[in-house]
């Protein structure tokens, strides 16, 4: 009964990647749109999509450690 609820509870905790891949996509596609519109300042603008990816991938890190964590703790 116990290994129902770690397995459950670790698919709850993965269910953020979803929102994680999400972000990424709109950070990258907003980089393009914003990129598109004003070329001259494309590298300023790509090193802010690059610190916004980061802090993204960050939270999916955490959020896969939570993950492993319920799982396997």
């Amino acid at each position: 009964m116990v290994q129902e609820f770690k397995i459950l509870a670790s698919g709850v905790a993965a269910t953020s990647l979803g929102g994680v891949g999400m972000g990424i996509g709109t950070i990258f596609g907003s980089f393009l749109v914003a990129c598109s519109s004003n070329p001259g300042s494309s590298k300023v603008l790509f090193n802010y999509a690059i610190i916004g990816f980061a802090l993204t991938e960050a939270m999916a890190l955490f959020a896969l450690m939570m993950s492993f964590m319920l799982l396997f703790g």
